[in-house]
């Protein structure tokens, strides 16, 4: 069973979950091991490991650089499940895995579901696969008891955000405005009205990522949303040789959790 539903469960009422990610095997594999458990225990709820693929067309610069690093260090989805599978005997918080459908169709759905929730995986994040196309992957997580994600925009129409929720389990990725994934200096303004049009057609958790940066923003869009994803931020103060879990630990802190 998906560590996920309980812990939306546990924080409804009280604050946003943080969503912390990371590219797996950057800049090496056992620095991406000690940084994931790191920004955990700085006061992550969640941790988002990137299965890093060669063409991630939902990414900015800075997580495409750590992709294409990760790649050149020998990631492989084999090689992320199994940091999965040791991050997973040190937390019982949920971890999910981000990857591109390539990855996962090569790999053998069932082979996929089945080696990822042995490894400890919570749900899987396929952001270049649409919600109307998400059935196969969908039948093959749910005897595994892998959660999948799916994705809505404020572009999206009423009638497919229903048809994501009914085909997501976890939560719904709400993508807080258009373009690739990179750091932004405020938060839109069209966010509060796209997440309630979001609730009308979905009774799923909702977390909101792309563009968040920042402690401040981070409160900003954890009053609105049931969790926050945060990724190129962590990613870039990682390639700066900088450590990402103090910016967790603000992060954290603004939502009101571990400080």
């Amino acid at each position: 069973m998906s560590r996920l539903g309980p812990m939306f469960e546990d924080l409804k009422e009280k604050r946003a979950a943080l969503i912390a990610y990371e590219t797996g095997f950057f800049p090496d594999l056992e620095t991406s091991e000690s940084v994931g458990l790191a920004m955990l225990d700085a006061g992550a709820d969640v941790l988002e490991i990137g299965i890093p693929f060669s063409d991630p067309v939902m990414d900015g610069p800075v997580i495409q650089a750590s992709s294409h690093a990760a790649l050149e260090a020998g990631a492989t989805p084999a090689g992320v499940l199994g940091m999965v599978s040791r991050l997973r005997r040190k937390t019982d918080k949920p971890l999910l895995a981000m990857t591109y459908y390539n990855l996962v169709y090569r790999y053998g759905l069932e082979r996929f579901a089945a080696d990822a929730t042995a490894a400890g995986l919570d749900a899987l994040v396929v952001p270049d696969l649409p919600a109307e196309e998400m059935d196969p992957l969908r039948e093959a997580c749910i005897p595994a008891g892998l959660d999948t994600v799916a994705f809505v925009s404020p572009t999206t129409e009423p009638s497919r955000i229903e048809e994501a929720s009914a085909a997501a389990s976890g939560f719904l990725y709400c993508v807080a405005l258009l373009g690739p994934t990179g750091e932004r200096d405020s938060v839109s303004n069209e966010l509060p009205g796209f997440l309630e049009r979001v609730r009308e057609h979905s009774d799923l958790p909702l977390a909101v990522g792309l563009g968040i940066s920042s402690a401040r923003q981070c409160a900003e869009v954890g009053r609105l949303a049931d969790g926050v994803i945060v990724g190129s931020a962590l990613v870039r103060m990682l390639a700066e040789g900088r450590d990402p879990e103090s910016l967790v630990a603000e992060m954290a802190s603004a939502l009101g959790g571990q400080t």
